[in-house]
């Protein structure tokens, strides 16, 4: 078996890269391989992973991701080219344009580097981040991304002639699937500015209005016709009598924009209807969506957002912002969930008003949904990597 190093800026922050690099890690581990996982920088508040990892885990900079000074450089320097030394003939998969950039020129030969990228094509162009992976990741083994759409585009636009695709994986497949009877919409992620809940409260709020104007005139169509895309199926019919009590809007996760949120809620006239959970343990969050009927993705940009991956396992459906190659690779429109146009709240709410009001809609969509995230599953995410493997060193 092979030596597998993975490298992160840093490597314990609580983070999707961070998660899937330890799943991956221990994943090759359990397989055989020898697997180390490099932080350049240690997180303000570390995050463990995985219990009883069977991988080695380095940490170069006792400190937050920032500038390092010369001497500092000089020490990381000696740390990564004495740790790639006591290190077998194998693969360095750098996950992000900067620690490619600084791993790199150290690699040994015998490590053959594979450059990772995170994020959707969408948000690297807006950034500096097309730039850098455009300069360096040419001259890697393979550049990976997360979606078929995503390759293709760094492949024409960055000028690539090494793309390769590996979805991120989902760490666990639930036996149980959600009833979606209950009536509770799910948003899952930090509370910050790039997740846009604050669109998703506006949309709940609108979804709401929508079916409390309608009421028993809703039968035999979606809420006030508010399928302007053809979001919904055209065969499903609306809950009896669907309106907006009891519904309710569960925002799971931390961060600096909760005040801001509630705030956002209470002009909305939803802030009795919008449930701020704060952080919920990785254990517990297998109950928080077998009690949910449909998940809210809002946000501005994402790569591949395992939260889609995670509820559709369990059979919940998605309404989500078409923004990335990777979201389009989890939600196929009207067949396992519903894409709106970015940042079309208006759209949004109608999509989620059409799955507030069909508990029929909702099933047939999470039905499909869990069937085609089968595909993510770390076994076979796993088997792609290995994959990749061989493809390098033919």
């Amino acid at each position: 078996m092979s030596s597998v190093v993975f490298a992160c800026m840093d490597a314990d922050t609580l983070g999707g890269i961070q998660r899937v690099t330890h799943t991956v890690a221990q994943g090759l581990a359990d397989r055989g391989h020898d697997v180390h996982v490099i932080g350049l920088h240690r997180a303000e508040i570390p995050f463990r992973y995985v219990e009883q990892p069977g991988y080695t885990r380095h940490v170069i900079h006792h400190t937050p991701i920032g500038k390092v000074s010369q001497r500092g450089a000089r020490r990381e320097r000696r740390m990564l080219e004495g740790l790639f030394h006591q290190v077998g003939s194998g693969f360095a998969v750098l996950s992000s344009p900067g620690v490619v950039t600084r791993l790199k020129p150290l690699l040994p030969e015998r490590l053959l580097p594979i450059g990772q990228y995170h994020g959707s094509y969408e948000h690297a162009r807006g950034s500096w981040h097309l730039r850098s992976v455009r300069g360096h990741y040419g001259g890697l083994e393979k550049a990976v991304f997360l979606s078929e759409d995503d390759a293709w585009l760094f492949s024409e636009h960055a000028l690539l002639p090494n793309t390769w695709t590996i979805p991120n994986p989902l760490p666990a497949w639930p036996s149980q699937t959600a009833g979606l009877t209950r009536r509770r919409v799910l948003g899952v992620g930090r509370l910050e500015g790039v997740k846009r809940f604050d669109r998703l409260i506006s949309a709940f709020a609108e979804a709401c209005r929508m079916a409390d104007a309608q009421g028993s005139a809703s039968h035999g169509a979606p809420p006030g016709g508010a399928d302007p895309q053809g979001a919904a199926s055209r065969n499903a019919l609306p809950d009896a009598d669907f309106r907006s009590a009891g519904w309710e809007l569960h925002l799971i996760g931390e961060g600096a924009e909760l005040e801001r949120l509630r705030a956002h809620a209470l002009a909305c006239g939803v802030a009795g209807q919008v449930v701020f959970r704060g952080t919920v343990a990785a254990s517990g969050m297998e109950r928080e969506y077998l009690d949910g009927s449909v998940l809210g993705l809002s946000s501005e940009h994402e790569g591949l957002p395992l939260v889609i991956g995670e509820a559709a396992s369990y059979g919940v459906p998605t309404v989500a912002f078409d923004v990335s190659g990777g979201v389009r690779s989890l939600v196929l429109d009207r067949e396992t969930g519903l894409l709106v146009p970015p940042g079309d709240v208006t759209a949004f709410a109608a999509a989620l008003a059409a799955l507030m009001a069909s508990t029929e809609e909702r099933r047939r969509l999470g039905t499909a949904a869990r069937a085609h995230v089968e595909a993510f599953r770390l076994d076979r995410v796993l088997d792609r990597w290995e994959i990749l493997f061989e493809q390098v060193t033919r």
